[in-house]
């Protein structure tokens, strides 16, 4: 056995299916492992952005890591945004870095680089190969340790470790369960709730999950609180029999007005809301004075655990109080803006969805919009490096074939990994992105405006406008082998989603707004 050979077979016997991959000359004895390796589906991308969001995306979904395979230094660097989306939602996916021979690294070959420079930022752990005996040993710490930090690992492979014999598959470890948050905890929060004025919870992470929410909503019933949703959360779930709860907003002064008169807030799963960036008079973490702050547990804890042990010591109730029916959105009609696009999404949208959110300045108007939808699950922009949309959906489709996947895809973002299109052809997937063409980046210009540029000159503009020319998202859709068509009222919107849904394999709607 190679040791490449020995490294996904390891994989294989984990529980990995995937491989998310861009391989170059140093990837090549992995390239052949996949014939001789059952259980692992190599996917193509045409560009490592792809590679590293699609595996953001059906490591989201799957519950199980997905691989990425990459091409040495500049081949991950190329993937690093996503990486940095992934690390910020606690994706445990594992990168697999081709590396020169190792008695070739001295010679600082052309295509040689500090890897291990460039993945330490985006990654929980990195290592390297030693040998082909160890590699496998050395891929089992990598996947134990992205399970054990909720974050990307990165093995750096070295070609000759990966193409010579003496691998060996070794045993995988069960995953490592989360930490538990320790009674004194819980009983003190409990005693805060049962006096606190005014109280809030804030979920992140794991607690945004079906079981997490009517949990949450169970305590927020008993001790008479509010319930609110991080904002940008790696997945959150919504349906009709699902508590609805409202998201922290984008710009730190709505944060501070949605908190107003607070009591308390607990975080659960999540952190302090901090501020997208600092802006002048304005705090970098937007939670009113009054407010007092109580973490109850950690991104990393057993978040669900702590929640069904909050509600306990708490004296909630069984079962989550009965939400009122939810109507859904009224049907858009004439000229096109996000809250029609938003709209029409969620009335068409099939029961079961994965909805993937990167409209960016228009993506906002879709929860309002969601909570009448069919039950579906939303993704979104965790680390705020756009570009993550279109391959995270591509990802999401994989670990998911029997789920439809909507794209709520601004112009801008989409305009960095495009190519995930030919991969959704490519592997015939159920994806419909729905494009939001405004031709601009609108989210520069409300922050120019936010800087006090009302009336931008010519440089300004041409820096935050996408026209001249114009991007044909048709075109680019056929291009890659996906089928497009334009729209611009809601009617024709609402008939391009539905045609969609009816017809297998990937489709694209570029809505003019």
């Amino acid at each position: 056995m190679k040791g490449s050979e020995s490294v996904l077979s390891t994989a294989a016997a984990a529980g990995m299916r995937v491989c998310f991959a861009n391989p170059g000359t140093t990837e090549m004895a992995l390239v052949e492992a996949f014939d001789a390796t059952t259980g692992i589906r190599p996917v193509l991308a045409l560009a490592e952005g792809v590679v590293t969001g699609a595996a953001d995306g059906y490591t989201r979904m799957a519950g199980v890591p997905a691989l990425t395979l990459l091409h040495l230094g500049p081949g991950f660097a190329n993937g690093i945004a996503n990486l940095h989306n992934a690390r910020r939602g606690r994706t445990p996916l594992v990168n697999l870095i081709g590396e020169h021979a190792s008695w070739h690294q001295a010679a600082d070959a052309p295509l040689a680089s500090d890897i291990d420079s460039l993945a330490a930022p985006v990654s929980g752990w990195v290592g390297r190969t030693t040998s082909a005996a160890r590699a496998a040993e050395e891929f089992a710490a990598a996947r134990q340790a992205a399970l054990r930090d909720r974050m990307p690992a990165t093995l750096i492979c070295a070609a000759d470790h990966m193409w010579s014999d003496g691998g060996v598959e070794v045993a995988v470890p069960e995953p490592p369960a989360p930490p538990a948050v320790a009674p004194e905890r819980i009983e003190e929060v409990a005693k805060l709730l049962a006096g606190a004025a005014r109280p809030a919870l804030l979920l992140g992470g794991d607690a945004l999950d079906a079981e997490g929410l009517r949990t949450a909503a169970r305590i927020a019933a008993a001790v008479g609180a509010e319930v609110f949703a991080e904002r940008s959360p790696a997945r959150l779930e919504r349906g009709p029999d699902i508590p609805a709860v409202r998201s922290v907003p984008y710009f730190p002064e709505d944060v501070l007005d949605a908190l107003d008169g607070f009591s308390d807030l607990v975080l659960v799963g999540t952190g302090t809301p901090v501020a997208f960036f600092g802006y002048q008079g304005l705090p970098s973490f937007p939670v009113p004075d009054g407010t007092a702050v109580h973490p109850l547990a950690d991104k990393g804890d057993d978040v669900r655990g702590a929640l069904r042990a909050l509600a306990e010591a708490a004296g909630a109730a069984a079962t989550a109080p009965t939400a009122p029916p939810r109507p859904g959105p009224t049907a858009p009609s004439g000229a096109l803006d996000a809250p029609a696009v938003a709209a029409a999404i969620a009335l068409t949208q099939p029961d079961g969805a994965i909805v993937v959110n990167e409209g960016v300045s228009s993506g906002g108007a879709y929860p309002a919009a969601a909570t009448g939808a069919p039950a579906h699950t939303e993704l979104t922009l965790t680390g705020g490096a756009i570009g993550s949309g279109m391959p995270m959906a591509t990802g999401a489709a994989i670990a998911c074939p029997d789920r439809a996947v909507i794209g709520f895809q601004a112009d801008g973002s989409a305009a960095y990994t495009a190519q995930a299109l030919w991969t959704q052809a490519r592997e015939e997937l159920d994806v419909t992105t729905v494009i939001c063409a405004n031709q601009r980046y609108r989210i520069l210009e409300a922050e120019l405006r936010r800087a006090g540029v009302d009336e931008p000159g010519p440089g300004a503009t041409s820096m935050t406008r996408l026209a001249g020319p114009v991007l044909d998202w048709t075109a680019i859709a056929r291009g890659f082998g996906v089928p497009g068509v334009r729209v611009s009222t809601g009617e024709e919107l609402l008939d391009a989603l539905r045609r969609a849904h009816a017809e297998p394999g990937p489709h694209l709607i570029e809505a003019v707004l």
